[in-house]
């Protein structure tokens, strides 16, 4: 049986929005201790709402390298996490209980990756970018979101910065109602990973990492085991719903 996840106070740091939907927040330990996590895991929050207190689970969006750590938020109309979440202000302290999560990305996996997300399912893949290139990864690697219109691509300068410094790194997205001067991918992700993953095959058996709802998680999955036979061990989610 597995140890309890620890528990400890944080404090948010910093905070800042993402798109007009989703906010970041940066927060650290308020005894100064390092934040210790795997690259792709999660962390389980306490929310001192007013009908009582609630948890709420996020996913690291930031590499485990420093003594802080973001997650991403999306507001949800009528959501009291999210809209308490969206108004916290810098200093404020919440408990936090992990990390927890077993979809991370081994740093001495020298594989491959295709890195499949929809939406804030981007947050973890994030991490597991990051943490990679830090650590010396060098074959290629595909990033591919779906997200519905050009504004919703989160850390796209980020990540479009990291591919223009890194040649092994390629980021792309798909919109599902992108505007008629979009020139990029469209459609739902799985219909491109077909595509994605031969330019993958040469350079070596490709791992995929897979984050956001389930439907898309599972159609995905269905693409890569079924139609491209990667086998299971190679194929990696996490779903969101």
């Amino acid at each position: 049986m597995s140890a309890a996840p620890p528990t400890f106070d944080v404090t948010l740091r910093s905070a800042r929005m993402l798109t007009p939907s989703v906010r970041e927040l940066t927060f650290q330990r308020a005894d100064g201790e390092p934040v210790t996590f795997d690259a792709g895991q999660w962390m389980s929050f306490v929310l001192p709402l007013a009908e009582g207190e609630a948890r709420r689970a996020y996913s690291i969006a930031s590499p485990p390298d420093g003594d802080t750590f973001d997650i991403a938020v999306t507001h949800v109309d009528g959501g009291p996490g999210s809209t308490y979440l969206h108004a916290l202000e810098p200093g404020a302290t919440l408990r936090a209980i992990g990390p927890q999560g077993f979809f991370t990305r081994p740093r001495s996996d020298d594989a491959p990756a295709l890195f499949i997300a929809t939406g804030t399912g981007v947050t973890p893949l994030r991490s597991m970018v990051r943490d990679a290139l830090a650590h010396g990864h060098v074959k290629p690697m595909i990033v591919l979101v779906g997200v519905r219109e050009e504004q919703d691509r989160l850390y796209r300068e980020e990540l479009e910065a990291l591919a223009a410094a890194h040649p092994q790194l390629r980021v792309e997205y798909t919109l599902s109602r992108g505007k008629d001067d979009w020139t990029g991918r469209r459609g739902y992700v799985q219909t491109h990973v077909p595509e994605l993953f031969r330019e993958l095959e040469p350079s070596g058996a490709p791992h995929a990492w897979i984050c956001g709802l389930e439907r898309m998680v599972s159609a995905v999955r269905n693409v890569l085991r079924k139609d491209m036979s990667l086998p299971r061990q190679q194929v990696h989610s996490e779903r969101y719903d």
